[in-house]
């Protein structure tokens, strides 16, 4: 499946957990004198608290873990927890992230 249909399948679940949370919340940039908002754009952020970034990849790269850590240190949100569901079991797909 499209990464597509995993956020929309994961924004339910946490809907039905009565959760907060936003997706494809943009992340502006700040430089000099003006803001760039359309630089980055986060998958889904959990109760202003954890950012998930949803991948279907067949392994993660470090390039993954790095989109994850610029989405930490420009956010200023610590925690962040990468997800790839093309695996056969989740919780191997799964890396927190901390700053």
């Amino acid at each position: 499946m499209l990464e597509s249909a995993y956020e929309e399948c994961l924004c339910y679940e946490l809907e039905c957990r009565n959760l907060k949370f936003a997706r494809q919340l943009a992340l502006p940039i700040h430089y000099k004198a003006i803001t760039l908002d359309c630089a980055y754009r986060m998958d889904v952020v959990v109760e202003n608290l954890l950012i998930l970034e949803l991948k279907a990849v067949d392994k993660l790269l470090p390039i993954h873990d790095a989109q994850l850590l610029t989405y930490l240190r420009l956010s200023g949100l610590t925690t962040g927890l990468l997800m790839n569901f093309n695996v056969p079991v989740l919780k191997d797909g799964l890396k927190r992230m901390m700053l």
